[in-house]
């Protein structure tokens, strides 16, 4: 045991600790000691809510802008044979025209917002110190008929009544885009995440993607190697492709080592990728 003298870091409610005259504090070994009580270092994830998409529906927003195109202009011509209700028909083409919009107009010029709000935020730090900081402001693109959210799971919910109509046929069904290929599941032997690393005016991007095997996966676990004799330690369970490093860039040159695994809950599965580096610092 040791006796507790003031101001030496004791703490009150610590369990070793026995108040009177003297004061003391139990120690390993003493009769009646606590031992600390075990941490879990496992990083708390979350689990990434699959959207529920179908095969035949595009994973890139280049693709899915002319699909819906398509779903909106063919639809129509096909109601009548698919019984369709005029409502049906002409609330899964707004759906599909909304999204249209969002996808190509109110997206790009709100993901070039942010780009010049992380400008912003570089000059407002290190600006010349003479200028009045006026912050950007972003102005929606005009255009666009706004829907109730649920977009694209009703025009799914739609694509499932159509498939279920007697009167569909197969030659409709590839019309209006509804025949998708089978998705397979990824090789595990062989398949694992594609790095692409880059400085930001935020710290170091981590570019990653589900490589189109989204519906088999749910987070993605980045380790990094920053050259401080550590070795590989948990960066990051990211459940969004992209990544955004934060830690403070050293003073002198320095190469930061980047690798990645998929996991599906919480095991990892398929192949660590190729390490990807980038020097940082100087």
């Amino acid at each position: 045991m040791k006796t507790i003298r003031w101001d030496d870091g004791t703490k009150w409610d610590d369990p070793n600790t026995r108040w009177g005259d003297p004061s003391y504090v139990l120690e390993p070994g003493d009769p009646g000691y606590v031992g600390p009580t075990p941490t879990n270092q496992t990083p708390k994830t979350k689990r990434r809510t699959h959207m529920t998409r179908s095969s035949y529906f595009p994973v890139k927003t280049g693709d899915q802008i002319p699909w819906l195109g398509n779903w909106k202009n063919k639809l129509p011509g096909h109601a009548t044979i698919l019984g369709l209700s005029p409502s049906t028909v002409t609330g899964s083409v707004a759906d599909a025209e909304w999204l249209i919009h969002l996808l190509s107009q109110w997206l790009p010029a709100a993901r070039t917002f942010s780009e010049a709000c992380t400008d912003a935020m570089e000059e407002a730090m290190n600006g010349d110190g003479y200028t009045l900081m006026a912050l950007p402001v972003f102005t929606p693109p005009p255009g666009g008929i706004a829907v109730n959210t649920g977009a694209l799971k009703r025009i799914f919910k739609v694509v499932q009544d159509i498939r279920n109509t007697p009167a569909c046929t197969d030659a409709i069904a590839s019309d209006l885009g509804m025949v998708g290929s089978e998705q397979g599941a990824p090789d595990w032997n062989v398949f694992g995440p594609v790095l692409k690393i880059s400085r930001a005016p935020a710290g170091v991007t981590v570019g990653w993607g589900w490589q189109g095997k989204s519906a088999f996966l749910d987070q993605c676990e980045i380790e990094v190697d920053r050259g401080d004799a550590k070795g590989w330690v948990l960066l990051a369970i990211d459940t969004t492709p992209g990544y955004v490093d934060t830690e403070a860039i050293p003073s002198q040159p320095t190469k930061w080592q980047y690798r990645a695994i998929y996991r599906v809950g919480d095991q990892r599965v398929g192949q660590w990728s190729a390490a990807a580096s980038v020097i940082v610092g100087g």
